[in-house]
């Protein structure tokens, strides 16, 4: 018990020698704080620049803009066109996209058929690829 105290003692007096606590180092790890909110038309303006740069602007599609949300319409004939369209559209500055453009019936249909045909050869590959494990031979 009479350990306890002096130890007890100990640690009060020290503490009280140094008044002021010790200032610590600032963090490197800041608040992250949201970018200032842009304008519509500053962001439809980037989205059309981005899509006018791309191969996309062949289908030319309509994008308008309202409180950072992106609404894309128009017809392609490329699927993968619907998706970099989107990528395009958040890389511009919208927060969300709502991608209304519709993909040609003959368009899936073609990628169907490819999907088709590669799953077909696939089962046919591996058919083909199957180990057979080697005969032992004998000692002559």
């Amino acid at each position: 018990m009479r350990t306890v105290i002096l130890l007890l003692a100990l640690v009060w007096t020290l503490g009280a020698a140094d008044p002021k606590p010790a200032a610590r180092p600032p963090t490197a790890v800041q608040a992250r704080t949201r970018p200032p909110a842009r304008a519509d038309a500053d962001i439809e303006t980037d989205i059309r620049q981005r899509f006018s740069r791309s191969k996309i602007a062949e289908d030319r599609f309509s994008v308008k803009v309202r409180s950072g949300v992106a609404v894309i319409e128009g017809k392609t004939n490329v699927i993968q066109r619907k998706g970099v369209a989107t990528r395009l559209a958040k890389l511009g500055g919208a927060r969300r996209v709502d991608n209304q453009i519709q993909i040609a019936p003959e368009a899936r249909a073609a990628a169907a058929a490819r999907l088709e045909q590669g799953r077909v050869r696939r089962q046919g590959h591996t058919a083909e690829r199957r180990r057979v494990q080697p005969e032992a031979r004998s000692a002559p």
